[in-house]
């Protein structure tokens, strides 16, 4: 492997990648690239709190935060007290973000399919085991050298 062979430096080039496609797709839906995930989210467990969210993503509260407000002003998501703890909330869909479910499946499918093109079924299937156990590695060793 050369000196500018890495798992890092591709993950990063299809991260990029993966943004500016994700970016001009959802563009008519006034949906960045960072919002879509917790949307997805939502779709499995609507009305779950806030922090799960946060846990679920592996993202930064602050961060959450941030893209649950833009999703609210943008009328896809509400927030709603949560009566088992006034300091938590619980977010919920709106019509307007069920309306759009299959679109951003597709989309996300589409992706999918672009960067699998060529591949197996056999090769896709290896690939997501593959991406999911490196992402499992990469966050095992962050929680224990915290």
């Amino acid at each position: 492997m050369s000196d500018n062979e890495s798992i890092a430096r591709w993950t990063s080039v299809m991260y990029r990648y993966a943004q500016i496609y994700l970016n001009r797709e959802l563009k008519p839906y006034n949906i960045g690239a960072g919002q879509h995930s917790i949307l997805m989210v939502l779709y499995e467990n609507n009305g779950i709190a806030q922090e799960d969210i946060t846990n679920t993503l592996h993202l930064d509260k602050g961060t959450i935060a941030k893209t649950i407000k833009k999703l609210v002003e943008q009328g896809y998501i509400i927030r709603k007290k949560n009566i088992d703890d006034r300091r938590a909330y619980k977010i919920f869909l709106t019509k307007k973000a069920r309306n759009i479910r299959g679109d951003l499946i597709r989309i996300l499918s589409r992706w999918t399919d672009i960067i699998s093109t060529g591949f197996t079924e056999n090769e896709r299937e290896i690939t997501f085991g593959l991406f999911g156990r490196m992402a499992h590695n990469a966050w095992s060793f962050l929680m224990r050298s915290n």
